[in-house]
Order: structure tokens, then sequence, then C-alpha cells
């Protein structure tokens, strides 16, 4: 049986930006996800899963966006390692529901988002044809 895969955190700013400017992403009403899928230089430890958290202004006042930021760690924490593909960043962006939506809608929100990232991009031209 395989090990589970480390959980690791996004810290420099550097991390977030490649997340962004290469990965994938998918918005649901309690969080906005972003993904890439390490290779090469960057498989430091490639089967690892790295993870960050973010929670503008626009979540609300400092007490709001802490509160967000803790949900999403721990919903991070319980669920990243059981659904997230391994050698992969993620990054966890708070909305202004997320402080107080339910926490099974945030649960839903989070696999429903990993499964969209996860999947194989088609291309436009794929999705338009197989509409035809």
């Amino acid at each position: 049986m395989p090990a589970t895969p480390v959980l690791r955190r996004l810290k420099r700013r550097p991390e977030f930006l490649c997340v962004q400017r290469r990965g994938r992403r998918w918005v649901t009403p309690g969080i906005l996800l972003q993904a890439w899928t390490r290779a090469g230089d960057h498989a430091i430890e490639p089967d690892a899963i790295r993870f960050g958290l973010t929670a503008s202004k626009k979540v609300g006042n400092a007490v709001r966006r802490n509160r967000a930021r803790r949900r999403l760690r721990a919903l991070a924490m319980a669920y990243l390692q059981t659904h997230a593909i391994p050698g992969t960043d993620y990054v966890l962006i708070a909305r202004q529901d997320t402080a107080m939506r339910p926490w099974r809608d945030l649960v839903i929100d989070l696999t429903e988002a990993l499964d969209r990232v996860g999947r194989p991009k088609r291309s436009r031209r794929a999705a338009r044809d197989r509409a035809r």
C-alpha cells in the first residue's frame, strides 16, 4: 500500500506566483483553488503536496480574514492528503462567503475544485466538435 503523501506549506511569494501563472484554477462559492503540477527542477519532493492559503481585504476585516484562513487550513489538512494529486502545488484563496459558509458546503467546494483542476485540459476545438 503506498504511503500517504506529505503535506507541506507554500511560504514564499514566488511559489504563490508560480502557481498563479502556470497553474489551473477553479472558482466555487466558498473558495478559489489554483493548482500547478511540479515537474523537472521544481520537484524537490516529488510526492509532496504543497499548499498555500490567502485571504485578501476583499474578504472582510481582520477577524473575518483570519477565520477564513483558519477554516481553509483545517479543510486543507483534512482533505488534501486523500483527494489531492501528489507532486502538485495548491493555493486556496478565501472568498467573501468562506468565513460563514457551512462546513459541508466548503468540503463539497474543495472536492469539486480538486476534481476540476485535476482533469486533463480539453482544447476549445475538441469541446466545440463534441457539441456538434
